[in-house]
């Protein structure tokens, strides 16, 4: 039994044999960061302030993660290591608000590199899972559970 379909092209993102080709390889990989910046540097000011203030080397970094993670070459694992996302999130402050946000500036730019619906679904699912993960701080106001043996 299927618990979901699958798309008639047979990949969850589009008819490419990765996301990193659906999205327009190494061009759109960079198109999508660059935007995604921009947006960031226009728009959030939340987000603003965890960048320093000449963002080169954050696009660089991103722009390689995408690469290796969408299916191409493996940039940020080849020139840095392993991405260790969630320790290098660590020193800034991201709770449930930080997350959502950074998801609107990132929705926001993969409509601008005319990402199919495929591909937009397939990013969101993916992207939000990384985004909840990489928060670091209890939300206020949520009662976390105590689970007692």
């Amino acid at each position: 039994m299927k618990i979901a379909p699958t798309p008639e092209t047979g990949n969850p993102w589009g008819v490419a044999a990765t996301p990193y080709e659906e999205v327009g390889g190494d061009g759109g990989v960079r198109s999508l960061v660059e935007n995604f910046y921009d947006i960031v540097e226009e728009e959030s000011p939340v987000l603003r302030a965890m960048l320093p203030n000449n963002t080169s080397t954050s696009r660089q970094k991103l722009y390689e993660f995408f690469s290796g993670w969408l299916g191409g070459p493996q940039l940020y694992m080849e020139r840095r290591g392993h991405p260790r996302l969630r320790l290098r999130h660590m020193p800034f402050d991201i709770g449930s608000f930080e997350a959502e946000e950074w998801m609107r500036c990132m929705m926001k730019a993969v409509a601008s590199v005319g990402a199919g619906a495929q591909l937009t679904a397939y990013l969101e699912a993916e992207l939000g899972r990384t985004a909840l993960a990489m928060r670091n701080r209890p939300d206020p106001g949520v009662i976390v559970p105590v689970v007692s043996a």
